[in-house]
Order: C-alpha cells, then structure tokens, then sequence
C-alpha cells in the first residue's frame, strides 16, 4: 500500500525498493536509514537503545515519532491477524489510497 501523499513527495516504487535492500541503504537519508532501524528494532519485538533513539530525534519532530510508531504498530498488528486467520494474500498489488486528513 502506499498513501497518495508519499507518492506526491516522490516516492516511487524503485526508492521503496530500498527497504528491503540494506546493501543500498546509503542511498537513504540518515532520517530515512534510522526510520527503517526503528521499524525493525519494533518488527523484532524490542525497545530502541539510546543511540537509535537520538538519532530518531535528530531527524524527527516528536509529532513524526508519534505517528511513525502508531503506523508501524497498526501496520504490523493487522498483518498479524490476517496471518492468523489465514487471510493473507498470496500476492498483493500495490494501492495508492488517499491519504486521512493531511495538513500541508
């Protein structure tokens, strides 16, 4: 899935491509690369040390943690749950959906 909005700041599918490629990661932003440190520190079930938490706050407003955490939260809960249920999809296209209530 992808919100209309990261699209309209320029993401494309070659950028999202880098996620999943930590050889390519230097190709991110250090905001970017320590977003991606964070949602796999939460995926893994843990708690950010000291050093990934000033990095998040070296990039990020409090705002931008805030909602970062509750999207990864609800992202990864969902996912979770349709696993369980033995509804995950065998293959998935990708949706751009418009994005809730966004203030520019």
């Amino acid at each position: 899935m992808r919100f209309a909005v990261a699209k309209q700041d320029g993401l494309s599918e070659e950028r999202a491509a880098l996620i999943d490629d930590h050889a390519r990661a230097d190709a991110l932003t250090p905001g970017q690369r320590a977003a991606l440190a964070y949602t796999d520190v939460m995926l893994a079930g843990g708690t950010p040390d000291e050093a990934l938490v000033a990095e998040l706050r070296r990039h990020h407003t409090d705002g931008q943690l805030v909602e970062m955490t509750l999207g990864i939260s609800l992202f990864h809960g969902f996912s979770k749950m349709l696993i369980v249920l033995g509804l995950e999809p065998e293959t998935m296209d990708t949706t751009v959906v418009p994005t809730p209530d966004v203030r520019r």
